[in-house]
């Protein structure tokens, strides 16, 4: 069961913000939905993103302020921060922290963040589990870890 079943993102451009949106949902596996007024992604019953057009003028949003912080997706491998970030870049995200480590949080922690024309940030993280030591009995040899 998907934690989020829907997230709707308010973009100034739709079709500027489709634009850069569609190559980089794509990459992750989302499959994009046309629709009257709103532009859709969806990956099985994962989070379905949906971008509308603003009803009125405004500012970008900007980081730091109340509202949006970011939307980390989990990739599989570090290569696949470093595909996903370039990506992102040429379709027209700015790069906020290029990919690299993040100790901080873990030692396995590595992450990029990139930001589109309307503020939206958005991250790519890998972030494997802990391998668990393995266990050994009183006579050294090795067992499953509990």
């Amino acid at each position: 069961m998907a934690l989020v079943d829907h997230l709707g993102i308010t973009v100034a451009d739709l079709a500027a913000a489709v634009a850069q949106f569609d190559p980089v949902l794509t990459a992750l596996g989302y499959t994009r939905h046309d629709a009257d007024g709103s532009v859709s992604w969806e990956c099985g019953t994962e989070t379905e993103l949906i971008l509308f057009p603003a009803r009125e003028g405004g500012e970008p949003h900007r980081h730091g302020r109340v509202g949006w912080q970011h939307l980390a997706f989990d990739v599989p491998t570090r290569e696949e921060v470093d595909r996903l970030h370039a990506l992102a870049v040429d379709a027209g995200w700015t790069t906020v922290r290029a990919p690299k480590p993040y100790p901080r949080f873990n030692e396995r922690y590595y992450a990029a963040f990139v930001e589109d024309d309307n503020g939206i940030r958005i991250e790519f993280a890998y972030n494997p589990p802990r391998v668990k030591p393995e266990r050994r009995d009183a006579d050294g040899l090795s067992g499953s870890p509990s």
